[in-house]
């Protein structure tokens, strides 16, 4: 009797476990699918501007926000008819020796001979907050600007949709801004960066963090 009583305990246990084991799976499966959708529909959607300042010093710094002006300047001169990030990405390639030009024209300007290096590729970001709108760590294209040793801290935004307008002493993107990369996302995904104080939408943002720096998921094109 004790023998059937314990054999009867035992598979109560494994048929416990093994439910358990399949819910965890289940939610982690449920958790890998939403980080995709989001992931890949912000990697789709976005091309970023990404620019590296020779050092962390003051006078580096300064140069590098004035070379940034000066390639948002030229880049919404370029592409304000573009409708779509393809559309984006091939204008600023076919001009990607005039961004190099701008860059390099800029910093002489301002008395300094570093080398520019643009390169127009698929990038890994960690996460970055712009103003109240923040793109969680992944896989974006980007234009990267590398000046001189491109040791220093880097600034960016994204280019398309266009949200290189921002109050820099508040830390608001305008609401024009905001309603250009609205209509170009999904709306889950738009909630998701731009959503900072819905408790649920805060797990979500963590949820694809997690996941991204775990290498759980490559969101690569």
């Amino acid at each position: 009797m004790k023998k059937i009583s314990f054999l009867f305990k035992n598979n109560y246990l494994k048929q416990i476990s093994i439910l358990t084991f399949l819910l965890l799976l289940f939610i982690f499966i449920s958790a890998h699918s939403y980080v995709i959708a989001v992931s890949n529909d912000l990697s789709d959607s976005v091309f970023r501007l990404h620019v590296i300042a020779n050092s962390d010093s003051d006078e580096d710094q300064s140069l590098k926000l004035k070379v940034r002006d000066s390639l948002i300047n030229y880049m919404n001169s370029i592409s304000s008819d573009c409708s779509t990030k393809e559309e984006a990405i091939a204008s600023a390639m076919e001009h990607q020796e005039d961004f190099k030009n701008i860059a390099e024209k800029t910093i002489l300007e301002n008395g300094y001979d570093y080398t520019v290096k643009i390169n127009i590729d698929n990038f890994y970001f960690p996460t970055k907050n712009y103003g109240d709108i923040s793109l969680p760590a992944g896989n974006y294209d980007a234009l990267r600007v590398e000046i001189g040793k491109a040791e220093g801290q880097n600034w960016w935004c994204v280019m398309f949709p266009s949200l290189c307008f921002i109050d820099l002493n508040n830390g608001i993107v305008d609401s024009d801004a905001k309603e250009n990369l609205k209509n170009n996302l999904e709306e889950e995904s738009y909630d998701v960066i731009s959503d900072k104080r819905n408790t649920e939408i805060q797990f979500k943002f963590k949820l694809i963090e997690f996941f991204a720096n775990n290498s759980l998921f490559t969101a690569k094109h």
